[in-house]
């Protein structure tokens, strides 16, 4: 479907209103549905005169600076932005996406700016348009955060620091937790992204699980104190207003610490057997030798290279241990 066949949203008389009033053809056209092209072709055929290319002033408030400087709450805006964010590939604007309009209005608060939320009337989605030439520039060029990144996108480097903000940011976009199966679980569709999640989760000491459907990938977490220790983590010095509160209460229901938790036996075996792994890597990554380290763990080369083959977090630590050996 041709983007001249959308649905307008807005009569040529509106459009052409909003315009001479001032406002963009960027935010003209996320109002009405369609292309800045067809709203200045609309502006063409009725023979308005346009403003001279560059012309416009800022309507709106913004700090276009924000995201050249790390903080907790630019780390969780810069991960649900990766999540449910769009960089335009030829506008100079970023878009956010949530149903959910309360976390826009702080998203847009944190940022400086006063401009107005969108909502789809078809879907019910409120949009965020962040119009901007330089933070369009620093996503892209800082954070990577490409145009059509979904299958592309790789993990931005997060400072230590605020790592558990950002995965809070990506895990309230791309990200929901099942309370009764004691269980969290991230879906992407870049490869790269959803194994250094798994690393990092990893790192800080989380039990994953990797899955491929089709195009996307899943990363899960599972256990009932796997979980709590999980929302003790992203939780933890967040500020008041930037989470999805209804991910927030799932996690509240459990009403123990997490030391008064045990996972069940299933989350056990998956915890003993993660261990080995990690094991095996610490004593390999010294002796750089395949055979002595599985005869100083006691374990077989053929499950080791099962390992390899079926825990993509493992085949990744592996690689990356025999590549800096190789160096």
């Amino acid at each position: 479907m041709s983007k001249r066949s959308r649905k307008r949203t807005l009569e040529v008389s509106e459009i052409i209103r909003l315009y001479q009033e001032g406002e963009s053809t960027t935010n003209i056209a996320a109002k009405a549905n369609i292309s800045s092209r067809y709203v200045l072709m609309i502006l063409k055929d009725n023979d308005v005169k346009l403003r001279p290319r560059g012309s416009w002033k800022r309507k709106y408030t913004l700090n276009e600076d924000y995201f050249k400087v790390w903080s907790n709450n630019m780390a969780y805006i810069l991960g649900f932005l990766i999540a449910d964010g769009t960089v335009s590939r030829e506008g100079q604007f970023v878009s956010i996406a949530q149903k959910e309009k309360y976390i826009l209005e702080n998203i847009k608060q944190e940022l400086g700016s006063n401009q107005p939320l969108y909502q789809n009337k078809q879907t019910g989605v409120y949009i965020l348009n962040i119009n901007s030439k330089i933070i369009k520039h620093d996503l892209i060029n800082i954070h990577g955060v490409i145009p059509n990144k979904s299958s592309t996108i790789k993990f931005p480097h997060v400072p230590n620091e605020h790592m558990s903000h950002f995965v809070r940011g990506y895990f309230d976009g791309d990200g929901y937790v099942n309370y009764n199966q004691y269980t969290v679980t991230f879906v992407g569709g870049s490869k790269s992204f959803m194994l250094r999640l798994i690393n990092i989760l990893t790192t800080n000491g989380f039990i994953t699980q990797f899955q491929q459907q089709d195009k996307n990938f899943r990363v899960h977490i599972r256990g009932r104190k796997s979980i709590k220790l999980f929302s003790d983590w992203i939780y933890k010095d967040k500020a008041e207003d930037l989470y999805l509160i209804r991910k927030y209460d799932v996690f509240k229901k459990e009403k123990l610490e997490a030391h008064q938790l045990v996972d069940s036996k299933h989350s056990n075996e998956i915890k003993a057997v993660f261990k080995r792994k990690l094991n095996f890597l610490v004593i390999y990554a010294i002796t750089n030798s395949f055979e002595y380290t599985c005869t100083c763990i006691n374990i077989s080369p053929k499950t080791v290279r099962g390992w390899i083959r079926k825990d993509k977090s493992f085949e990744t630590n592996f690689n990356f241990l025999n590549k800096n050996q190789s160096a």
